[in-house]
């Protein structure tokens, strides 16, 4: 027994070993930047690890519920709002164009890097793809890479979020793996790991018990299993393909019951003619359900729409209820759904855009990304208090440029004219 004890420890400890080994990541700057993660497909790919201490719950499912219509009304409100922000690169609060060496260089470098983050995606792509993951399961991920060019010292590519496993006993050191990416394979290619500062991971609704995100599909992912049972319920209902009422003949042997099912199946059924019966007694015929609008559940269906607007912090008047809407109340809760929901996505992503590619990976602590259009929706608005900070002394001509995502204006002084000489 005392033996059988020892064995088992000894493999506990080399399988312990193992797993340190494939972690182990040397500190190296790619040259050019090579992609590390790889591409896959989740429904091409599902991922089955030997080692998968941290799953997250259901991957399939979610990318399967945020397919239906009202689930991607929910997303594409946030996520294309978001992506098609107009956004600028500028210095933090404290740091001036001079104290800066290369200040406008970098940022010119930085915003085209940006725009063109790898060879085939754009900005708007790569957050699109990333938001969508943020949003589904709260595990939006970006692989980052630095280059010696430049002119184009980085690269990133979107990666499927839900192949991505956390340490969660990493210590912080930067020169240790903090996440893996599950590939599928067997063996020392099962995991790819990675460092702090070659993954950006965006989670929604962090939480102190995981280190995973919870997505707003997440929340809504009971909701709008239920939604959907009721709409094919609904469905089946209204194409009649679910009977609804019954035929009942009393005193009839089995025999001409019989003749009676096969009479009506190959006579009457689907050809539209007037069915005629002589019998002694009239049939009767027995309905199982009402025969109106509440058989369908509408209802309930509404209650399912408005809990699946809650769980994306959205007014109900977005996903298509708008009979308690009116032109009144339409302005607040746009603007709400403005703030409750698509601000802090906005603030989420380009913060980890700042502390994490500009601060961590390059160094560039100096630089902030930002959105330009997050403080008003109004551009009248907007420009009446800028207009009142300019009077008032309070902002400069060049900070409203920086806040409406132009550069500074140069200051050029025209040669004053030569007299003409006597």
């Amino acid at each position: 027994m005392a033996k059988e004890r020892t064995d088992n420890v000894g493999v506990r400890e080399r399988f312990r070993q193992a797993i340190e080994r494939l972690t182990e990541v040397q500190a190296s700057t790619a040259n050019p930047a090579t992609r590390k993660t790889a591409v896959l497909p989740s429904i091409l790919t599902p991922y089955r690890p030997a080692y998968d201490p941290l799953p997250k719950p259901t991957p399939v499912n979610l990318r399967k519920f945020a397919e239906t219509p009202v689930a991607r009304r929910a997303i594409n409100i946030i996520k294309d709002r978001v992506a098609s922000m107009d956004w600028q690169i500028r210095l933090k609060r404290g740091y001036s164009v001079g104290s800066v060496p290369d200040a406008m260089l970098r940022l010119e470098v930085l915003r085209r890097c940006l725009e063109e983050p790898n060879e085939s995606d754009s900005f708007r792509t790569l957050a699109e793809q990333v938001l969508e993951d943020a949003l589904v399961g709260g595990f939006g991920a970006i692989e980052m890479e630095t280059t010696d060019d430049e002119n184009r010292p980085f690269e990133l590519w979107p990666v499927d979020g839900a192949t991505i496993r956390i340490d969660p006993k990493w210590n912080g050191d930067p020169d240790v793996a903090r996440y893996a990416q599950v590939t599928g394979k067997v063996g020392k290619d099962a995991l790819i790991p990675l460092r702090d500062d070659q993954m950006i991971y965006i989670r929604t609704n962090p939480r102190t018990h995981t280190p995973f995100g919870l997505g707003r599909l997440e929340v809504a992912f009971e909701t709008v299993n239920s939604f959907l049972s009721a709409h094919r319920y609904a469905s089946r209902l209204a194409s009649n393909s679910v009977v609804q009422y019954a035929l009942w003949l009393n005193e009839v042997t089995p025999t001409q019951h019989e003749r009676l099912i096969r009479w009506w199946q190959d006579e009457i059924e689907g050809t539209g003619r007037v069915p005629i019966l002589s019998c002694e007694q009239k049939p009767e015929v027995l309905k199982f359900a009402g025969g109106t609008d509440a058989d369908l559940r509408l209802g309930w269906q509404e209650f399912q729409v408005r809990m699946i607007a809650n769980a994306f912090d959205l007014p109900p008047f977005l996903l298509g209820l708008e009979h308690d809407v009116n032109r009144t109340t339409a302005g607040e809760l746009a603007e709400e759904a403005f703030q409750s929901a698509i601000v802090p996505t906005a603030k989420l992503f380009a913060e980890h855009i700042t502390r994490d590619l500009f601060a961590k990976r390059l160094g560039w602590r100096e630089f902030e990304f930002v959105f330009n259009e997050l403080d008003s929706r109004n551009e009248v608005e907007e420009v009446q208090i800028q207009t009142q900070l300019l009077r008032a002394g309070v902002l400069t001509v060049d900070e409203v440029r920086g806040l409406r995502g132009l550069g500074p204006l140069e200051q050029v002084t025209a040669p004053a004219p030569q007299q003409e000489q006597q």
